[in-house]
């Protein structure tokens, strides 16, 4: 988990801390962590980006069950809007065995992970856009999270900062940043119920953040919609709204 406050703006100023922060699975929080959030970070929102099957199979969050924070859940998988099985709730939705990797996959716009970035936000605008509202609307720190912390939270959090006013440039470092971690981060997930069958055998390149990945999104919403801002405006915000997301985050 980390802040992504005093990362830097075009114009001269910097991302406030204790705002934003972007983690992987919670699931494995003690109490003296669920502690120190909220008593010394100031969490009080955490936007759980996670699906309906590795809920199922995880179990509920901590923090909501210790009622410590308020939790939302903006599922990025567009097979969430209907229910989910019992047999559904036995294999992770990117598994092999699951219905989605059997299914044509998106045109390449640049990169495996590129394209599904982009799935998302071709497929649960609605839910990027909750995650966003919930930053720009909480009392204290969000955290955004989902399983590793890199794919889905990467690209909430990097809409996010793009439109605070971060370089397209310190987006993608701050996206990259997440390879520090990245082999813990996975050994983690090895050892959790929802994620260890799914990984095994995956090699470590395959888990690691690729510069030319975020740097893709980006450059494509600045193509089609003139940058994160105008894709937001386009699925309904309005520039209020952007307003308030922008000034919540910067110092």
């Amino acid at each position: 988990m980390r802040d992504v406050g005093g990362l830097p703006t075009t114009e001269g100023g910097t991302i406030a801390t204790g705002r934003l922060l972007r983690s992987d699975n919670l699931q494995d929080l003690t109490e003296e962590d669920m502690r120190h959030l909220v008593e010394v970070v100031g969490v009080s929102d955490v936007v759980d980006l996670r699906s309906h099957v590795e809920v199922h199979i995880e179990g509920p969050a901590p923090l909501q069950v210790k009622g410590l924070a308020t939790h939302h859940r903006h599922s990025l998988l567009r097979e969430d809007e209907s229910d989910f099985s019992a047999e559904d709730a036995l294999v992770v939705p990117w598994s092999k065995k699951s219905r989605r990797a059997a299914e044509p996959r998106p045109r390449r716009d640049d990169d495996h992970w590129a394209s599904h970035y982009l799935g998302y936000l071709a497929d649960r605008p609605d839910s990027v856009l909750g995650a966003l509202e919930v930053v720009a609307g909480a009392q204290g720190a969000t955290v955004v999270h989902c399983a590793a912390g890199k794919d889905r939270t990467g690209t909430v959090v990097g809409l996010a900062l793009s439109v605070a006013g971060v370089s397209d440039e310190d987006v993608v470092a701050d996206y990259v940043a997440t390879n520090e971690r990245i082999e813990r981060v996975v050994a983690r997930l090895m050892a959790r119920p929802a994620y260890g069958e799914a990984l095994e055998g995956q090699p470590m390149d395959h888990h690691r953040p690729r510069p030319e990945t975020m740097a893709r999104i980006l450059t494509v919403l600045a193509e089609r919609h003139g940058g994160v801002a105008g894709w937001l405006r386009d699925q309904g915000w309005s520039g209020e709204q952007v307003a308030r997301l922008r000034q919540r985050l910067r110092a």
